[in-house]
Order: C-alpha cells, then structure tokens, then sequence
C-alpha cells in the first residue's frame, strides 16, 4: 500500500471520527428522545412527594405504559387516595374517584389544573412535544451535573408548535443522553419551572435516574418529587389493559 493512500485513509478515518464526535444540538436531543421514546412499554413503583412551605404530603402509585399514547397510574397508598386511578390514552384522560364511584373524563378546562394536588397539570401528562421538530436549538456550552459532563442546549419554539414555554433549557448527560436538568422559561424570560434529575442508577437494564423534582420558581418553597423504587421495561402488555373499565379493577 503507497504511503499517499495510507495518508489519505487516515485524513478519512480521522475526519469521520471528528463528525462524529461534533454532534449538533438536533443530534443530541434526537439520540436523547430516541432512547425516551424506544421503550415500548413499562411497569414502574414509585412515590410521589409533594413539599409545601408549611406541610408535605406523599403517595405511593404503581405506574404502566405502552409507547407514548397509553398510560394508567394507580394511587396505592395513602388510605384516602387508595385505589385512585389516571388513564391517559392518546390526547385523552379520565379519573377514577373511588370514593364517590365516578369516572371523570377531563375536559379541555380541566387540562391545566394541578394532577392530585402536584406540581405536575393534567396536561403535562398528555402533551407530547417533540424537542426536534417543535423547537430551533442552541448550544450554549457544558455544565457538570451528578458528576456527569452534560451538554447546555437551549430550546426556541417555533412559531406553530403547541408550546407555551418562552424558551426551555436542557441539561443532557454526555455519556447516557440522560435529561438530568430542564430548565422552562415564559415568554418573558422568567424561570417558571425547573426539572432536576439524580441518583443515576441502573434499573430495568438500563441507566435511569431514580429521584426526579419538579420546583416552581414562582412560588418559594413548592416541589414535587418522584422516587422511583422498581422499574421495569418492554414488558408483555396488551393495549386492552389501558381502558376505562380496568381504571376500577386494577391492583
């Protein structure tokens, strides 16, 4: 082999390794939301903690999903919430309040209102957004997070996505493509919001962080966090499961 071949092999080898290496923010949180969005279903137990300036409540659930467009939460504990149900299927969601045995199913004006007393509104759990298509990205550079270098990636919306944020910041691990940190600002460039993940740990297979807190910038003192305690993936899970009749048969 002439040594000018070689030359030119390793100039190829070299250049490709560099493209591959300088990933776009669009790479990036394609790669990220590729990995949220392959698992195909999950049975997960978890609590949920709401901390208030004066009190702190929490609830232990059981969670299953199917993709992206079914999922059914089941309040286990306290006495008060047992056996409480939300299913979401597809851009719809229903309630199941046993202790006044009534489906509700949300309407539109209920979609803001606060999910059992949580940071969290009805509508974060049915909106799906995509962070690719819906925004224009930005790196703004690298930040260190649970000791993990995480690329700094500030999303725009456009102008048709259904989107209320101003714009939004994500903090994504570099070695897992984790979303350990969202930051989510209003129009007017206020911090409305702020997702932290943490405690990185393998579950189900697979790196997952097992504390997640959501803290409202705009009213000190106010959070929700989610644990998780069990975490399983692609499980067997028929579409049937997720329906109206099982919300008050499930255990």
């Amino acid at each position: 082999m002439k040594p000018r071949f070689i030359i030119s092999v390793l100039v190829l080898l070299l250049g490709t390794w560099l493209t591959g290496q300088a990933q776009t923010p669009a790479q990036i949180l394609q790669t990220s939301e590729e990995m949220r969005r392959g698992v195909k279903s999950s049975q997960a137990e978890m609590t949920m903690t709401i901390v208030r300036p004066t009190w702190t409540r929490s609830m232990s659930m059981k969670a299953w999903s199917k993709g992206e467009d079914y999922s059914l939460i089941l309040i286990t504990g306290p006495a008060r919430d047992k056996g409480s149900t939300t299913l979401k299927r597809e851009k719809e969601m229903w309630n199941w309040v046993p202790r006044i045995e009534r489906t509700i199913k949300l309407p539109p004006s209920m979609m803001s209102q606060s999910w059992m007393g949580s940071d969290f509104t009805n509508d974060d759990l049915v909106r799906e957004v995509s962070l690719v298509t819906d925004y224009t990205h930005k790196m703004l550079g690298t930040e260190e997070l649970e000791g993990r270098t995480c690329w700094k990636i500030q999303l725009i919306p456009k102008e048709d996505a259904a989107v209320v944020w101003g714009r939004v910041v994500m903090y994504i691990d570099q070695k897992d493509y984790l979303q350990l940190k969202t930051e989510f600002y209003d129009e007017e460039d206020f911090m409305v919001s702020m997702m932290k993940a943490s405690q990185v740990e393998q579950m189900g297979g697979r790196p997952v962080a097992k504390k997640m807190e959501l803290i409202n910038q705009e009213e000190e003192g106010h959070k929700t966090v989610l644990e998780y305690q069990s975490l399983a993936f692609d499980i067997p899970i028929k579409e049937a499961f997720f329906s109206v009749q099982n919300m008050k048969r499930v255990r």
